[in-house]
């Protein structure tokens, strides 16, 4: 019910606005700065139609030097809007292949430059993992799920993945751990009743932090992290 009440607000400029994130994919005159600028214009009037108010907490913990990695908890379709409108730096982001093919995603993925993953082919994702490795160490942000899926479990998460780690220990970049709390609730619910998605980026790990860390351990030393700032927010 909520997407279809922000197409429905949105009617008359929604075909503009799909089009114009086409163009920003195909047209090599368009900067990734301005293409992120115009995708976030249209993610803040989405969200404000669908009566989604988004806060940030800590957006003075996200590094100032570009070249770093978000790994946010995964509630849903909607977490990768809740960043666009919070994050003031452009970033790229890694999706499933299965969700590569949704119309305006499909389109949003193209124009900033990010990656489809096959989780089942060990091969592509060998290949997706070097390139986002490589793209950030030349100074371009992303954001990486750890869970590999949607939790479907509200604000409880599942276990991170130490492979999703593989890009950053291979960058040897800063890992942002972030916190995402009720971004579920926007298209699970069948309501479009006005909801509040929380996003609290928290302090970055550095490579000398875990340069002696197995993947493993630095996706569970993210993960308890992150529980901790849901624990700690949910409560508020």
């Amino acid at each position: 019910m909520r997407i279809v009440l922000m197409v429905l607000r949105l009617f008359f400029v929604a075909p503009y606005y799909l089009f114009r994130i086409w163009w920003c994919g195909k047209s090599k005159k368009i900067s990734f700065e301005e293409t992120f600028d115009f995708i976030k214009m249209v993610t803040k009037k989405a969200n404000h139609a669908g009566r989604v108010t988004i806060e940030s907490y800590g957006i003075e913990n996200i590094p100032e030097k570009d070249g770093f990695i978000f790994y946010p908890n995964h509630q849903g379709l909607f977490d990768v809007l809740v960043f666009l409108e919070s994050c003031p730096r452009p970033f790229a982001f890694v999706i499933k292949k299965e969700a590569s093919n949704i119309v305006l995603l499909k389109q949003v993925t193209r124009a900033l430059g990010s990656y489809a993953m096959d989780r089942e082919d060990i091969r592509q994702s060998m290949q997706i993992i070097n390139k986002v490795s490589e793209d950030v160490k030349k100074g371009k942000n992303f954001i990486i799920f750890p869970e590999g899926t949607r939790s479907r479990k509200g604000n409880e998460l599942l276990d991170f993945k130490g492979g999703s780690f593989k890009s950053a220990t291979k960058a040897k970049c800063p890992i942002v751990p972030c916190a995402l709390i009720d971004s579920f609730i926007p298209f699970d619910e069948n309501s479009i009743r006005p909801v509040t998605v929380k996003l609290i980026y928290l302090p970055p790990m550095y490579y000398d932090e875990y340069k002696d860390m197995k993947t493993v351990e630095i996706a569970a030393e993210v993960k308890k992290r992150i529980e901790a700032v849901i624990a700690q927010y949910q409560t508020q």
